[in-house]
């Protein structure tokens, strides 16, 4: 069975993530215990289910030491299992439970356990659930939402449900360094050393994935040294982290404003990769 392993920060968007498997024809269940995650693995096989996306959150926090021996458990009885983690910065937490004026889920938990009457800050909330849910977010493939739009993450969780088994996927994700380092980079690499298109009126507007962008930045011989550098270092390294048993490998490539120079560098390296392994690509302020 194909189980997908759904867990993250309240706000960060699972919701959204679990309604686009569901809709890709997944067995569905949200907020699981996870001392019942191998029954009803053992339940959904029987009824012959292939794909099952099983969410597991802050609530069940007593429980969730025991994921990972289960997760073994799992792949050792020959299941295919994936965890995709979701979070975001704790300013954007705060700005999406602000705008829909819904309370925390472990306000009221937290409240409970506490001696005093003072009442829990949202702040103080969003810290205690990523101390709560650490066990579970370097389990699998973490996914940083902050500034992605609903419509933006749906198509991503397209992508990482397209993927099929592999070893390892490898991840190019081009960002705005003027927004902020995403939270699920593994390595950053800084490209705002080449020449910029968005001084060229005429370039302004386009992206790297367009032909007069490309054109532009490869006319610079620092470009193609550029990525020949960094193409060589991810070529080296590669094979150890095979041997690390990672599941995924993300390379963040950032400019100013993550519109021209970074794309360029993301669609080049994927091209270049794609040859030979699994590739996602991911541009963050081209929506």
């Amino acid at each position: 069975m194909r189980i997908l392993l759904i867990s993250g920060i309240s706000g960060s968007g699972k919701s959204v993530a679990l309604n686009v498997i569901e809709d890709a024809g997944y067995y569905c269940v949200d907020n699981l215990p996870p001392s019942l995650l191998l029954e009803l693995v053992k339940t959904l096989e029987l009824e012959g289910v292939k794909n099952a996306a099983l969410a597991i959150d802050s609530r069940s926090a007593h429980q969730l030491q025991s994921v990972a021996p289960t997760i073994d458990q799992l792949r050792a009885l020959g299941h295919e299992v994936k965890v995709l983690f979701l979070t975001a910065s704790s300013e954007t937490l705060i700005a999406r439970f602000s705008e829909t004026r819904r309370s925390h889920p472990l306000s009221h938990h937290l409240q409970a356990e506490r001696i005093s009457d003072c009442t829990l800050s949202l702040t103080e909330c969003i810290q205690a659930e990523r101390e709560l849910l650490a066990p579970l977010q370097f389990l699998g493939h973490v996914i940083d939402t902050s500034n992605l739009s609903a419509n933006h993450l749906r198509n991503w969780i397209k992508d990482e449900i397209a993927v099929e088994h592999a070893s390892l996927i490898l991840m190019f994700e081009s960002f705005a360094f003027k927004v902020g380092v995403p939270l699920d980079v593994d390595f950053v690499f800084d490209v705002r050393i080449l020449p910029n298109p968005h001084y060229d009126h005429a370039l302004r507007p386009l992206t790297g994935r367009d032909q007069a962008v490309v054109d532009f930045l490869e006319a610079q011989a620092m470009a193609l040294e550029l990525f020949d550098d960094i193409k060589n270092f991810i070529d080296k390294w590669l094979p150890s982290f095979k041997r690390d048993n990672r599941s995924y490998l993300t390379i963040g490539i950032g400019c100013t404003g993550g519109q021209h120079r970074s794309v360029y560098m993301v669609e080049k390296l994927a091209k270049h990769f794609q040859q030979q392994e699994r590739v996602l690509i991911r541009h963050r302020q081209n929506h």
